[in-house]
C-alpha cells in the first residue's frame, strides 16, 4: 500500500505505532479514512487508554481486526473522556 496521511480523531492525534499497524493493512486503511473523526478518536483513545503494553498491543491487534470487518467503533467501549457530549475536546489535544 502507498503512504497515505492517516487521518487523527477529534481530541487525540493518531500515534505512530497505531498508524504503522493501520498502513499495513490496505482494509483497515480504507475503514479508517472512512469512518468519522469522533469514531477514529474513540479507536485512539480505547488504545491509548490500554494501562500495559500488553494490552496496547492487543488492542492495536483487535483494532485492524476489527477496521478489517468493517466495524466503525470499538466494541464495548464507554466512550473517550476527554471530549464533551458535543463532541469537541474538553481541553487541549492529549
Amino acid at each position: 500500500m502507498s503512504k497515505v496521511k492517516l487521518l487523527p480523531g477529534i481530541v487525540h492525534r493518531l500515534p505512530e505505532d497505531v498508524e504503522l499497524a493501520i498502513a499495513s493493512s490496505e482494509k483497515a486503511t480504507l475503514k479508517w479514512q472512512a469512518i468519522t473523526p469522533l469514531a477514529r478518536n474513540e479507536w485512539i483513545c480505547w488504545v491509548e487508554d490500554a494501562k500495559k503494553d500488553a494490552t496496547r498491543q492487543k488492542r492495536i491487534s483487535r483494532a485492524i481486526n476489527d477496521l478489517e470487518s468493517g466495524k466503525s467503533r470499538p466494541c464495548c467501549w464507554p466512550g473517550c473522556s476527554h471530549r464533551k457530549k458535543d463532541g469537541k475536546p474538553k481541553s487541549k489535544q492529549v
